[in-house]
């Protein structure tokens, strides 16, 4: 009973010796990749489905309006093909889009994992920086992901239409799905690229004026560094990866200036660093006296006549 009384007893600071941070990070691994492995098995009878997601639009931009199955029987075609090469690439293509489909859905549950893993060592302050992050950070990223979804038909389009004349395209499946998943990620973590100077700034380590006088530089940067992540040449593909960032940069900036502001208003009501804080010298009444039990060790007649213990003898 007491052993077991001793293990759930906890550290209200979130303190336990290495050995058991350790066991912790095996349990809470075990069952995160329990989560991937058991939805990688569902996404597994479905992964035609989520092929079909990604590859239909980009099939339909491009003049084929056939399903990945109908597209696959067909000898011939004006339009694009998606083709496998090699006997083992239909097994191992599944493995690969039923294990990312297995990571993305069961995000929740290893993300809750990690947090669990790592909250009980965060101060007050610091978890809620934690949730703010990662509740503005998760669908700003998956706004990036939309915004690629979306423009990955008009990229392929553009890119299919330098091909020669009487000349049919075959798109190795494997290929367009890692063009896909790439295209994904550098919109989704482009789109970080605000958060990540909002949590600079609440730091202290980064200024909203000084983002104001950036506004040249990073106007330029976004763009060049779209232009270099999108495959395409088409302009509209660029911008419709660098408008939204240059949006979201200005609402940083506004963010920033505004938290400056309430910072330098919240320095002005502190006293200043060579200056003592005012204390309050005012006595307050500390109440009734209590009672003090007299020690065994005296004799009986001596702590008879003594008052709690101070008074003295007579």
């Amino acid at each position: 009973m007491l052993k077991s009384a001793r293990k759930k007893e906890k550290d209200p600071e979130g303190r336990m010796p290495l050995a058991e941070h350790l066991r912790e990070l095996r349990n809470r691994l075990a069952k995160a990749l329990l989560a991937i492995v058991a939805v990688t098995i569902v996404a597994a009878f479905f992964y035609k489905d989520i092929i079909e997601f990604f590859t239909n639009p980009i099939l339909t931009a491009v003049g084929c309006d056939s399903t990945f199955s109908e597209l696959a029987q067909q000898s011939s075609g004006n339009c694009a093909r998606i083709v496998l090469n090699g006997l083992l690439t239909p097994f191992t293509l599944a493995l690969k889009v039923s294990l990312m489909a297995g990571v993305i859905f069961a995000s929740p549950v290893w993300l809750y994992q990690l947090w669990g893993f790592v909250a009980p060592g965060l101060h007050k302050h610091e978890r809620k920086y934690a949730y703010a992050f990662v509740g503005t950070g998760v669908p700003l990223f998956l706004g990036g992901a939309f915004f690629a979804y979306k423009t990955l038909p008009t990229m392929a389009k553009v890119l299919l239409e330098f091909s020669p004349a009487d000349l049919d395209n075959q798109l190795p499946l494997d290929d367009l799905l890692d063009l896909i998943v790439r295209m994904v990620l550098v919109f989704g973590l482009s789109f970080e690229l605000p958060l990540l100077l909002v949590m600079l700034n609440l730091t202290g380590a980064l200024t909203g004026r000084r983002m104001m006088n950036w506004w040249r530089g990073m106007i330029m940067g976004i763009t060049v560094f779209a232009a270099v992540a999108t495959p395409s040449t088409d302009p509209l593909t660029m911008l419709a990866l660098a408008g939204p960032i240059w949006i979201l940069y200005f609402l940083a900036t506004g963010f920033s200036l505004l938290n400056d502001r309430r910072r330098r208003r919240r320095d002005a009501l502190a006293p200043a660093d060579d200056e003592a804080s005012e204390l309050d010298l005012t006595p307050e009444a500390i109440g009734e006296v209590e009672a003090v039990a007299p020690s065994r060790a005296l004799p009986e007649q001596v702590t008879a006549e003594r008052v709690n213990g101070y008074d003295d003898v007579t």
